[in-house]
């Protein structure tokens, strides 16, 4: 081989190693874990500063630092809390005075002189004071030490210090050994759920690795990781941990806080499961969450004989299991006490009723799949409970919240099988909660303060099946309507007969309103809409009702676009204009339109001489005009970007939406969603010229009425639409 191309393999064999180990791979091996994708992410952050140089996220305020995944390095924020990126050594390297960045690896020295690399000298301190553990970290062999930062020692109530530290070769000595385990174990070995044994009486660590890369050691977080030495590994994590030997059943039974729960845990018979192997995160009510419960809601639940049907319905159970449940149920229904007990006594009661007799799922509501300890938890997350709903679990600062309510009083409580974090309200879910009770914890209170004043509340509080579309808060931001019977109209017609679902609804479908009126559903490529008013979050499924969150005020259809037409004096123009080019009939019908509606001063607009020849032909008049339907419905909310609409003449419109502007052909809606029983009408103050208008022959000349209501037209300047231009 000649000098040539052994020069160009040598240039061309690192790119095919790249290109063979594939994107984000080097020749240390591709990253396997979460943790080390986000290292390896820090790692690229930080390569402009040097060689082996990580980018840190640091919580402003605290010594919290994070490795940043991608997410994370946009927002800049953790916990809700702004952050500043600071470089770093990478884990393993040291920088060199005069060199760019940190070219040096570590030296490799026995696990007690590492433990002071890292940032553990409390831990060094306390080894030394042990007889047995310095010569142990000092000699040969493999191990594994989960090392407390010098925070974490320094963290520790002064009366478990010091009953550590006043029997060092017992309790100290026992503390750190169960922070040991007697091999090497890197991050990539450390699974999500798995359990080390530990060198304390083989007491088991309990590993969580959660997929933004955050590892927990019992729910303390690492904060540096895979730090070799000549005998083992060192990872350094956030809190000293202790040995736990109850599992989450058996935590329950020994806490007083837990007085109501455990009463709860036994009468809903999930004692077992909460023994099981898991792992879990029970979402715990204190008894004073129990207490917090309206005596209204609780008796509502357990007199409510669907919810009992559809607990003896879990399909799930075994024939034995759902026979028992159904006698239980009768049992229930032949106490008469159930469904009208006094507040005082009817939380006793549910606890110790037949299972049947009480609230279904409500504490599988609380219980998660999986095990998140609080450190894991550094954005908001998706979590899905026994029951199978969904929970949205954040934080805010230091605070962890429940579907953004920071609710939870106390955090990681370990057991063997899971972690409990205590809260101070019960998580009722959805599926047991009053339209009212859905709509008042939603961002839609400004209408539910209407119904209640309009005295329509009930509706939306009992066993009525119905669909309440609410609009939104922002909807109401310039103010109320005066409570008449104008409004309760409206609130009605906001109110849908039937329980339903936004996926199952489809284009073109009626839907009845307790006021009588009947509502037409548009689907569109973006959007879902009942009328003008579109759907603007997920559908929210209570006992009875369903909450849709809408997007503005919906506006019922009165009468057909001619009806609308006539009966707003803007349009007395275009009336006359529809009426001689023979358009009134088809604007009367049953049908689909979209008409964009010129003004009278829209007419007046034009120039006399192009007005006068438009009007002297009946033909081109009638052209002009059905350029200004289009063959279908079409409001705002399904506009998007730009939608090209056909129109009757042919041609087609260009309808556009931007900053909450319509346009149409450029020109700007001033009014829009004027709903019509066979249409929409959007009032416009130009009128549009279809794009070919070729000259025809002079039809029927006009009649004298209708003439002499256009010959008044006189110049008016044209306003086109640009980007942003708001509504008139």
């Amino acid at each position: 081989m000649s000098a040539h191309s052994m020069a160009l393999l040598v240039r061309l064999l690192p790119l095919a190693l790249s290109l063979a180990l594939g994107p984000g791979a080097s020749l240390a091996g591709p990253a396997r874990s979460p943790y080390q994708l986000v290292l390896q992410h820090s790692r690229l952050r930080g390569r402009q500063h040097g060689p082996n140089v990580c980018a840190v996220q640091k919580l402003i305020g605290t010594n919290k630092k994070y490795f940043t995944n991608c997410k994370q390095w946009y927002q800049r924020k953790i916990c809700g809390k702004s952050t500043v990126i600071s470089y770093e050594c990478c884990p393993g390297y040291e920088k060199v005075p005069g060199e760019k960045g940190c070219p040096a690896a570590l030296p490799l020295s026995n696990l007690y002189e590492t433990l002071g690399v890292v940032g553990s000298t409390t831990t060094q301190l306390y080894t030394d004071r042990t007889e047995k553990l310095r010569p142990e970290m000092e000699g040969p062999g493999s191990f594994t030490i989960f090392a407390p930062s010098n925070e974490a020692w320094a963290s520790l109530s002064a009366e478990v210090l010091d009953s550590l530290v006043s029997n060092v070769n017992i309790e100290l000595l026992n503390a750190l050994r169960y922070h040991m385990v007697d091999r090497r174990v890197l991050t990539d070995e450390l699974k999500h759920g798995m359990a080390l044994t530990s060198m304390y009486q083989n007491s088991n660590i309990q590993i969580h690795h959660y997929p933004n890369g955050i590892i927990t050691v019992n729910c303390a977080r690492l904060l540096k990781a895979d730090h070799h030495a000549t005998n083992g590994v060192v990872h350094l994590i956030d809190k000293v941990i202790s040995i736990t030997t109850n599992n989450i059943q058996q935590i329950i039974e020994i806490e007083d806080i837990f007085e109501t729960l455990r009463a709860a845990v036994a009468a809903s018979g999930l004692n077992t499961q909460l023994e099981g192997d898991g792992p879990f995160t029970l979402l715990a009510p204190t008894n004073e969450a129990f207490e917090k419960i309206p005596a209204e809601t609780l008796n509502r639940i357990l007199g409510d004989p669907e919810a009992l049907r559809a607990l003896v319905q879990q399909p799930d159970q075994s024939p034995v299991h759902i026979g028992r449940l159904a006698s239980d149920a009768v049992e229930c229904f032949l106490q008469p006490a159930g469904p009208t007990l006094a507040p005082e006594v009817s939380l006793q009661w549910a606890l110790t009723s037949p299972l049947s007799c009480r609230p279904p799922d409500l504490l599988h509501n609380h219980i998660l799949k999986t095990a998140m300890c609080a450190e894991a938890i550094i954005a908001g997350m998706s979590v899905e409970t026994l029951e199978g709903t969904t929970l949205e679990v954040g934080c805010s600062g230091d605070k962890l919240t429940i579907n953004g309510k920071p609710i939870i009083s106390t955090k990681d409580i370990l057991a063997t099988n899971g972690v409990i974090h205590l809260i101070d309200e019960l998580l009722i879910p959805d599926s047991a909660k009053t339209l009212f009770e859905l709509a008042t914890e939603s961002d839609v209170s400004t209408a539910i303060d209407l119904y209640r004043q309009a005295g329509l509340g009930t509706h939306l509080s009992g066993n009525e099946r119905l669909t309440l579309l609410a609009p939104l808060n922002s909807v109401f931001k310039d103010g109320t309507p005066p409570i008449d019977t104008h409004t309760k109209n409206l609130l009605l017609n906001h109110v849908i007969k039937d329980q339903l679902a936004s996926k199952y609804l489809y284009h073109g479908q009626t839907l009845d309103t307790l006021a009588g009126q009947k509502l037409r559903v548009f689907v569109y490529r973006n959007s879902l809409c009942i009328e003008n008013s579109c759907i603007a979050a997920h559908d929210k499924r209570g006992r009875y009702g369903t909450l849709f969150t809408m997007d503005r005020v919906l506006t019922p259809p009165m009468g057909t676009v001619m009806d609308i037409l006539k009966g707003d004096s803007r349009f007395s123009m275009l009336v006359a204009a529809i009426q001689t080019a023979g358009l009134t009939e088809t604007l009367n019908r049953e049908g689909v339109y979209t008409v964009f509606a010129p003004t009278d001063e829209a007419f007046k607009a034009m120039e006399p001489e192009e007005l006068n020849k438009l009007l002297g032909n009946a033909k081109e008049l009638a052209s002009v005009l059905k350029y200004h339907i289009g063959d279908e419905i079409l409001v705002s909310g399904g506009i998007g970007a730009l939608v090209r609409l056909k129109s009757l003449q042919g041609d087609k419109l260009e309808v556009s939406s931007k900053n909450n502007a319509v346009c149409v052909n450029k020109e700007p809606v001033a009014e829009a969603d004027i709903m019509a029983t066979n249409g929409v009408v959007y009032a416009i103050s130009s009128v549009l010229q279809p794009p070919a208008n070729r000259p025809q022959e002079r039809g029927d000349e006009l009649a004298d009425s209708a003439f002499e209501i256009f010959k008044q037209a006189s110049a008016f300047s044209r306003v086109r639409c640009l980007p942003g231009l708001p509504l008139a």
